[in-house]
């Protein structure tokens, strides 16, 4: 990402044993040999002469592709190759990748440039901007891989540009050598045919030819219709040494000689340690060191059940904090308070403004209010979080996964004051990460247990209970609407406020067409600690928003999906989402009893989507039987993969809306484990259906997020198809 810049232009490499390597350039001002010394440090092998490498032809006319972004499960790591691969007209069956370091050079540019400034710029301007937004992104040290990113920003903008911008060197290279029209020269499967003279070889014949050449700024790339491998499936690169065991995440690191710990913080955000008492445990088996980490206390032993049994035996008492009392319901009330206390004193925070809301909503007849609320929620990985660390000679080594490995390394310099060449980040398979993983509290808890124990690696691996308890958790939020009703029944105003807001800026954005609409927002903080979580804040927004559309549509005496369908008004690629949504489902269709029907629509991260569910509720309680799932994600590089992660999404969404609850009591968190913090079980996983609609629109969508805002607001409103009881808090369960 750092390594590929949108409209790059890619120069030549170098050769080494038959293979060319060829890099992509930054924009004006910084030549691209100004990388090189810094890449071939930490890139090159053997007797390699690197010039800017990020895609390699060997000596055996294999392709390798460098990937900066972090796989946890989404497989970015096969759909960038996917992106370049294709646009170079490789051999796919030749084709692997290579995980990118933790380096400012690897900076994820193309993702700081999707998010600040998505559309490009004519000529010179987007040559510089390249050179820009490297050098934003490294000073924010962002390595990132979140918010949908990787193939809107580095797929997009890096790999399809680096790819065809190699292709074209090849050619050019060729038609030199056979003294023929570049026109007339065709690529298929890392070959070139000339078809009129019969003749043919691989890519990496050309190697030496082409790493004399400097490539194109602006490579032509294909359209859809000239897709090989875009498109299409294959299959992922993570899958065979994940089902095989060979797959190394974070938590399976082996190394010699190796210790064992487990940590415990205060269970107040905030506190700190003021005293311990550890020598219960000091005595016990297999313990080797007793470290006070700040905010907590770390055991390190010959095992992680010897670290664990030892930590509960040590005595430990935390300072006192203000909020040590608050509890859930108490944060709620401090909500509630704050936003009235901000209309009161005229300090609403404008979110949005359109036309004259407050005005019509005075003078309607027919106003509809309703308040909604959604809780914390925490993460629950998969894998707990860990950290292995070995601190030797005055340098740090770190394994983990990671979302942001650049970030930790620059937060580990700050914190330890190491120089950038003392810290080296080994970034492993993520356990699932859904923004958990791009926050440094556990590598820096793993960096502080092995310099206390220096020359021995040591892994820190958190229990479930900790994991529960010390997360930086999705927000707990209140929301208040007004609206009010025409004569045709469609809204005429809309009024909304909700405290804290984060990101992204556009969550709260209604996507309907309501002539008059103000949006504001009061600031009402809390200690408790908040990070990002699938789909951020959109999962709460979309909860709010569907929900009270649904209700604004019982009101007129409507159905839910033309309502709906209505005030999208001329938005065809929204309408035609939610349609196919409608027609998946049979929408309307004759259904058991005490069964039903909920639609809800969203757009995120540039992929629409619209979501209908089938509820069974015979028993009394819920249980969804099926989700129909329309989405246009504009173009789905990997189908397959797209389509797993709306899957995924859903059921993610699906555990939150039933049973995420992470509440408070006496300042801290209940929830300790999957005993009181339930997830989805399979017995209870809905069949899944899911449709892509390649519109060809020209800005893509991302897929590791869209898919969850929806789906609580669709279980809410068959919830009350079926019961006629409204829910507007979560959980359901």
């Amino acid at each position: 990402m750092g390594k590929w810049t949108r409209r790059a232009f890619l120069t030549s490499g170098a050769l080494v044993g038959g293979g060319l390597i060829v890099g992509v350039g930054v924009g004006i001002g910084i030549r691209p040999g100004h990388r090189t010394p810094k890449l071939a440090e930490f890139m090159q092998e053997g007797g390699q002469v690197l010039v800017n490498a990020w895609v390699k032809i060997l000596p055996d006319n294999s392709i390798r592709v460098i990937v900066p972004h972090a796989e946890m499960g989404q497989g970015v790591h096969t759909v960038l190759p996917m992106m370049l691969a294709d646009e170079m007209d490789a051999d796919w069956s030749t084709v692997s990748m290579e995980q990118a370091p933790a380096h400012d050079e690897y900076a994820t540019a193309d993702v700081a440039r999707e998010f600040v400034l998505p559309s490009k710029a004519p000529g010179i301007v987007e040559d510089t901007l390249k050179g820009v937004f490297l050098k934003v992104a490294q000073s924010m040290s962002l390595q990132i891989t979140g918010g949908s990113f990787s193939v809107r920003g580095t797929g997009a903008w890096s790999m399809r540009t680096a790819g065809a911008a190699a292709r074209e060197l090849l050619i050019n290279a060729a038609a030199q050598e056979w003294q023929v029209p570049e026109d007339e020269i065709r690529t298929e499967n890392s070959y070139l045919y000339h078809d009129k003279s019969g003749r043919s070889d691989q890519f990496v014949a050309f190697a030496k030819a082409a790493a004399d050449k400097q490539g194109p700024a602006t490579p032509r790339l294909k359209t859809p219709a000239q897709f090989n491998i875009m498109g299409k499936h294959v299959e992922r690169f993570d899958i065979p040494p994940k089902v095989d065991g060979s797959a190394t995440f974070g938590v399976d690191v082996d190394l010699p000689n190796m210790k064992y710990a487990c940590v415990k913080c205060a269970p107040v955000f905030g506190s700190s340690v003021k005293s311990y008492d550890a020598s219960a445990a000091q005595k016990m088996n297999g313990v080797v060191k007793v470290v006070e980490l700040g905010a907590g206390i770390g055991v390190i032993a010959d095992s992680y059940w010897q670290a664990k049994k030892a930590l509960d035996q040590v005595i430990v008492e935390y300072t006192r904090v203000e909020n040590i009392r608050l509890s859930s319901s108490e944060m709620f009330e401090q909500f509630g308070r704050d936003m009235d206390l901000a209309i009161e004193q005229g300090k609403e925070q404008e979110d949005y403004s359109q036309g004259e809301a407050r005005k019509v909503l005075a003078n309607a007849d027919n106003v509809i209010e309703a308040e909604y609320r959604v809780p914390h929620l925490a993460h629950a990985t998969m894998e707990p979080m860990n950290c292995t660390a070995l601190e030797r000679d005055g340098t740090l080594e770190i394994w983990a996964g990671l979302q942001n490995p650049l970030g930790t390394r620059d937060m580990l310099i700050e914190q330890f004051g190491y120089e950038k060449s003392q810290i080296v980040i080994n970034n492993l398979y993520l356990g699932g990460g859904f923004g958990r993983r791009a926050m440094d509290d556990y590598p820096t808890q793993g960096a502080m247990l092995a310099r206390a124990l220096p020359g021995v690696p040591v892994k820190m691996i958190w229990s479930r209970e900790e994991d529960t308890q010390q997360d930086f958790y999705r927000p707990a939020v209140l929301s208040r609407f007004k609206a009010s009703l025409g004569s045709d029944g469609l809204p005429e105003s809309w009024e909304n406020q909700f405290v804290d807001k984060h990101e992204p800026v556009e969550a709260p954005t209604l996507p309907y067409s309501v002539p008059n609409q103000y949006i504001h927002y009061a600031n009402s903080p809390t200690h408790i600690r908040f990070g990002p979580w699938r789909s951020v804040d959109h999962t709460q927004h979309a909860f709010f928003t569907e929900s009270f559309i649904d209700e604004l549509a019982i009101a007129a005496g409507k159905d839910p999906y033309q309502y709906r369908y209505d005030l999208l008004g001329d938005d065809l690629r929204s309408r035609e989402v939610l349609e196919t949504a409608a027609k998946m489902a049979d929408w309307g269709k004759e259904l058991p009893e005490g069964w039903g029907q909920g639609i809800a629509f969203h757009r995120s991260f540039n992929t629409i989507v619209a979501q209908v569910v089938e509820v069974d509720m015979s028993s009394g309680k819920p249980r969804v039987d099926k989700v129909y799932c329309a989405t246009d994600p504009g173009y789905a590089m990997s189908p397959d993969g797209f389509i797993a992660q709306m899957e995924s999404g859903i059921i993610y969404g699906l555990t939150a809306a039933l049973y995420g609850d992470i509440t408070v009591k006496d300042g801290a968190v209940v929830e300790s484990n999957f005993h009181n913090y339930k997830m989805l079980r399979m017995n209870e996983a809905p069949e899944i259906a899911v449709e892509i609609i390649n519109s060809g629109d020209t800005s893509l969508g991302g897929g590791g997020e869209p898919g969850t805002p929806p789906i609580a607001p669709a279980l809410a409103n068959a919830v009350f198809a079926i019961s006629g009881k409204r829910i507007r808090s979560l959980p359901i369960g």
